[in-house]
């Protein structure tokens, strides 16, 4: 029988840590949420395996788990404080939003796909609360927000929600084409956005945020 909490703390110490996550609040939270109760059904034994776990195509959606240490260094770019009003975009079964929810972030989870709301609706209960609806138009009706995540790879700018995030508020997500896309991290400054590229990774991407037909990136 698999002891999950020695997993949970494998994964940190050897693959969080060891790929630059070095903000304690983040490393506690990855050791404290429980992985496998967001895993698909009947994945559990590879919840903390250095890959990202698939969900398949979901309601017709490509949906995924970023591997550990991706979505840790992703989250740890976020500068996620307590207090701090955060949209996470893709949300699938709600992993990412306990994260943050643990590093004390009020949470809106973001998610198109019913069967998948509301799974999160039910794993996050009071932790997070889980909107659908479609996800390039993020969730204005909940906006500004400090913080914004994208879990899944995006190929055009989004724009919706960088509108809906916070003078200083960042989003993080990974865009671009397939094999060269990275991890990179927008922070608004008044009506402007600026962007830095952090690290190489890929996730499958999202339809929502698909380039058009012969759109060069």
């Amino acid at each position: 029988m698999i002891d999950y909490a020695q997993a949970r703390r494998m994964m940190v110490d050897c693959q969080l840590r060891t790929f630059d996550v070095n903000d304690n609040a983040v490393l506690d939270a990855f050791d404290t949420v429980p992985r496998e109760a967001f895993v698909p059904r009947g994945r559990e034994p590879f919840a903390y395996i250095d890959q990202t776990l698939s969900f398949g195509e979901a309601g017709g959606e490509p949906r995924c788990m970023p591997a550990p240490m991706v979505l840790a260094r992703m989250i740890q770019a976020l500068r996620i404080r307590p207090g701090v009003a955060a949209l996470d975009v893709a949300s699938g079964t709600g992993y990412a939003a306990a994260i943050m929810a643990q590093l004390g972030a009020q949470v809106t989870a973001l998610e198109s796909v019913p069967d998948l709301a509301a799974t999160a609706r039910a794993q996050l209960g009071a932790k997070a609360e889980v909107v659908e609806g479609p996800l390039a138009a993020g969730a204005p009706q909940r906006a500004p927000f400090d913080v914004i995540l994208i879990n899944g790879r995006v190929e055009v700018r989004p724009q919706a929600l960088l509108d809906q995030l916070k003078d200083d508020g960042r989003l993080v997500c990974v865009m671009g084409p397939h094999r060269n896309a990275k991890v990179t991290l927008f922070v608004r400054a008044g009506d402007a956005f600026g962007a830095r590229p952090l690290f190489d990774a890929s996730l499958p991407g999202l339809d929502a945020f698909a380039a058009e037909a012969g759109f060069a990136f």
